[in-house]
């Protein structure tokens, strides 16, 4: 892989105010069952637990195999954790979330206002049947009722899954019936872009003839803009209503820490979505140790992370780590660029934010925008991004050039940026740096947090040399791990476990190489990897060398079929300057005009063999909604094959344009 000379090391004012600085790294217990213990410490158990760990590895004649517990025995409530504690420790008033909506209204909400509110909901579902181990489907935009929802259904045991807003009526219908959801929340309407867009009638085609669907919740969010809602009597209830006739649950359950918590989907880059099972103790500690350590919780921090709600990451990091430390969580409805393109900028500068978490593809569009600086604007007049402390990054590699404009333009050269690598089924953050402690490497995410170990080996499960490519691995157990794919386990057995069970290894499905520092370099899912003529040349190090060009703000690379070489690389690139038209032609034109330069940009880069076969100009690339370039359906649209699974889509007009642009391209050789 190409490596990036430039170095980051923590700043001596940050490091000596962190909360985990070399001393205390030093401190820690190496032992990862020690270590989690002792971070279990740090959260209000109702019940202390009997065992920290229990492990049953794969026994291929036993299906319920493998399982795991972590402090088994012990009892908590999410809803206290993240809410009540602060009440109680006086911290009422403090600030818990601060909502920006798309039309420019705001909300503050005090941690004693989060806990009348989540009581006031838990009270609301009870009185709908809701109880311990029933499911929750909750399809809302990012909104404060969004947040309030999610831990109501921790107050009574129900389990929740959280859905993007803007999935189709068929992705939504699969969530619910996957889970045999009793109720779904949903709103009449959601701001889009400036647009009121009705979407009860979304919600009422995903669940017809789901007669485990007993009630639809509605959360009153566009009113008079969507006035015609459709209405189910008996089954449909205004969210206002069922608050105002509520009793409060002011005493909350303890739940086993195996108890489960909520169902996160998998983004669908490369197949059926998978119901992850998260449960309520192990998932917790997790969470609330790698926010504080990773993100250097401080008590009077402002900070926003800018995932959908409906991500594993906002589950993490928006909801159960950051309120569980008692910081102050902003809430940004819309789009990042809607109404003006320096939104986040202006939300940083008057909210002060001082930790601002994003997706590498926000950040390339920022930096193909604002080359020179995140929130230059026509009025001339740059915003102060000062509050600024502390960087992140999570859903794919960022690029070098993408985490060094991010570094200068929104950190102001002075803030440390973490990068994170972690999955829906870890949990939590797995690979990171710790700000105080650590160096920042351009193209890598970092080393192995405290309490894991990350492994990078052959097909055979045996280590490969530093520097060296091979398949990511996780070593042992940690408390936040999925316990399950819902309803069907031996998925989870066979995806992530099976194939190295004698060693006692979780198999990520990414590639990626470790160097001589610990420092791990991803290389995009391990299916995604383009082999040209036996050499195996990683997606994201293509991209990243196509980012480094002044033309292009963003790229997605595949391997297609190749007769000669096996496989060749094809490239769909964004450019930074786009043709006026909309016409497919002037695209394909465009495309053959920078060809040759990107091809030959490449070959620098990287070497000859990785040239590009294809090159493709588009206006935008299929993503999840986490940000992830959904690269198996660049691959499907070149070359003309049936689209696979699409229901994570983050926007479903992106793949016919692709197909129109495609469409009576000469073949590149």
């Amino acid at each position: 892989m190409v490596h990036d000379p430039r170095r980051y090391p923590p700043p001596p004012g940050f490091a000596a105010r962190a909360n985990v600085t070399p001393d205390v790294l030093a401190a820690l217990p190496e032992e990862p069952l020690a270590f989690w213990e002792q971070q279990a410490e740090r959260l209000p158990w109702s019940r202390r637990w009997d065992s920290v760990h229990e492990w049953v590895p794969v026994d291929p004649d036993d299906p319920a195999t493998p399982r795991a517990t972590w402090f088994d025995g012990g009892t908590l409530d999410a809803s206290v954790v993240c809410v009540d504690r602060h009440v109680a420790a006086g911290r009422g008033e403090h600030t818990a979330l601060l909502f920006e909506g798309e039309r420019g209204d705001t909300e503050r909400v005090t941690y004693a206002g989060l806990q009348d509110r989540v009581a006031r909901a838990a009270g609301a579902l009870r009185a709908l049947g809701v109880g311990p181990g029933d499911r929750v489907v909750v399809y809302l935009p990012v909104l404060v009722d969004t947040v309030v929802v999610a831990l109501a259904c921790a107050r009574v045991g129900a389990v929740h899954s959280l859905v993007f807003g803007g999935f189709s009526a068929e992705a939504l219908r699969f969530r619910v019936a996957d889970t045999g959801a009793r109720v779904v929340v949903t709103s009449d309407g959601q701001f889009r872009r400036g647009r009121a867009v009705a979407v009860k009638g979304t919600v009422d085609e995903a669940v017809a003839g789901l007669e485990h669907v007993e009630h639809v919740l509605v959360v009153r969010r566009t009113g008079e803009e969507t006035p015609d809602v459709p209405w189910t009597a008996g089954r449909d209830v205004w969210w206002h209503d069922a608050l105002a006739q509520a009793e409060p649950v002011t005493d909350p359950g303890a739940w086993d820490a195996e108890h489960p918590l909520f169902v996160t989907y998998t983004s669908g880059t490369t197949g059926r979505p998978k119901g992850v099972v998260h449960t309520t103790g192990g998932y917790l500690v997790q969470a609330s140790w790698t926010h504080w350590a990773v993100f250097d919780a401080k008590p009077d921090d402002v900070y926003w992370c800018t995932a959908d709600l409906a991500w594993v990451t906002a589950h993490t990091y928006v909801l159960y780590g950051p309120l569980s430390n008692g910081v102050t969580v902003v809430l940004a409805e819309g789009s990042p660029d809607h109404p003006t393109a320096t939104r986040h900028a202006d939300v940083i500068e008057r909210l002060g934010v001082t930790v601002y978490y994003t997706a590498p593809t926000l950040v390339r569009s920022l930096m193909a925008r604002f080359p020179d600086g995140f929130g230059a604007h026509p009025d001339g007049r740059d915003r102060d991004l000062s509050s600024v402390r502390l960087l992140g990054s999570v859903g794919e590699a960022i690029n070098p050039e993408a985490y060094v404009w991010f570094h200068r333009h929104v950190g102001g050269g002075r803030a440390p940026l973490v990068d994170t690598w972690w999955q829906s089924e870890s949990g939590a953050a797995v690979v990171s740096t710790l700000p105080g402690v650590h160096t920042g490497v351009p193209g890598a995410a970092g080393v192995a947090l405290p309490g894991q170990r990350v492994r990078v080996v052959d097909e055979d499960g045996t280590d490969v040399p530093a520097g060296t490519s091979g398949l990511v691995t996780l070593e042992g157990r940690w408390p936040a791990m999925a316990r399950t794919v819902w309803g069907d386990h031996a998925r989870y057995r066979d995806s992530y476990f099976a194939r190295f069970a004698a060693r006692g290894l979780f198999l990520a499905g990414d590639g990626g190489v470790l160097d001589d520092a610990g420092y791990l370099r991803l290389q995009g899912r391990v299916d995604e990897v383009v082999n040209v003529s036996g050499h195996r040349l990683s997606t994201i190090e293509v991209e990243s060398a196509l980012v480094a060009h002044p033309f292009v703000a963003e790229a997605g690379a595949v391997g297609v079929d190749d007769p000669l070489t096996g496989q060749a690389v094809a490239v769909f690139v964004v450019p930074v300057a786009p043709p006026a038209t909309d016409d497919p032609a002037a695209w394909r034109a465009l495309a053959e005009q920078v060809r040759p330069a990107l091809v030959a940009h490449v070959a620098a880069a990287i070497g000859p063999v990785a040239k590009p076969a294809h090159v493709v100009c588009v206006p935008d690339l299929p993503r999840t909604r986490s940000g992830k370039i959904m690269r198996r359906l660049l691959g499907d649209v070149l070359t003309g094959r049936p689209l696979g699974d699409t229901t994570s889509l983050q926007d479903e007009t992106v793949v016919p344009v692709l197909q129109r642009v495609v469409e009576g391209r000469a073949n590149a050789g």
